[in-house]
């Protein structure tokens, strides 16, 4: 299969939560000591941006203007249209899409793209489930919220992870990047 690579670039607390229980991310606000962890150099690597329905919806929440210009964006959903999208996002090609993770991928490298950014709890448990995602960064954030959405959820299988590179930061940061290999059955 023609497909872009795919990297899973994500923010998590100690105890392992993407989101509070009510889908805030204040956890978020910390004292990076300027720091960026990587983030430019990892948002000029990639050229499309598959996200889930509550990641969108939390984005498009925060009143600012869309923050991934240039990269070709899909939410993934079966209740939302690329119809439903504000006319500012189509015009920026955000488009809609319901279709399992291995044909999106199929999809977005008959269009020549070659590397995208995976994000959104669901949609991260989707493509590791089917062996889809080929690195994945978590930067774990010095914080414990006790409660809220979780990175990882049920798996068909065990995914053994390969070590790449860990990194830690002044400011408590901890960021480890695997490559996941084959997921096995229970």
């Amino acid at each position: 299969m023609n497909r872009p690579e795919t990297a899973v670039y994500i923010a998590t607390t100690v105890d392992g939560f993407i989101a509070r229980s009510d889908d805030r991310l204040d956890w978020l606000d910390h004292d990076t000591g300027g720091e960026d962890y990587g983030w430019e150099a990892f948002r000029h690597s990639v050229d499309a941006l598959v996200i889930g329905r509550r990641t969108y919806d939390q984005v498009a929440g925060f009143g600012i203007e869309w923050p991934y210009k240039g990269l070709a964006t899909v939410v993934r959903s079966r209740t939302l249209t690329t119809e439903d999208l504000p006319a500012t996002l189509r015009d920026e090609g955000v488009e809609v899409s319901a279709l399992p993770a291995g044909e999106l991928l199929a999809e977005l490298g008959k269009r020549g793209l070659k590397r995208a950014w995976i994000d959104g709890g669901q949609v991260v448990q989707a493509f590791l489930a089917a062996g889809l995602v080929d690195t994945l960064t978590v930067s774990r954030i010095p914080i414990l919220i006790g409660a809220g959405v979780t990175l990882f959820g049920a798996l068909p299988g065990d995914v053994h992870l390969t070590h790449v590179e860990t990194r830690s930061f002044g400011s408590g940061v901890v960021q480890t990047t695997y490559a996941p290999r084959a997921t096995a059955t229970r």
